[in-house]
């Protein structure tokens, strides 16, 4: 599997304060943006997969509205994770 425990842990120790905060919204965001290049990818190979077409779609509005709640709550916060995602061009 692509996203296993260990992973996860990674990606909330990097993200999140530690490895065990899966509820802040930069661990979220920084966990939604593997998932959604995974999925990305696999949509390259497989262009008629509809179903995972429709994950992405809902994956990266999940991640706009946590980007939304963190830019309204505190906007350094925001900043600093779409720089270090590498978000915006």
């Amino acid at each position: 599997m692509y996203l296993d425990a260990a992973k996860k842990q990674e990606i909330f120790g990097k993200y999140g304060k530690s490895n065990t905060d899966t509820g802040s919204p930069e661990a979220q965001i920084a966990l939604f943006s593997y998932r959604i290049a995974h999925l990305t990818e696999h949509l390259k190979l497989n262009r008629k997969d509809y179903s995972t077409e429709r994950a992405l779609t809902m994956l990266v509005g999940k991640r706009r509205s946590l980007l939304n709640y963190l830019k309204d709550r505190d906007i350094s916060r925001y900043r600093a994770i779409v720089k270090e995602l590498g978000l915006r061009k």
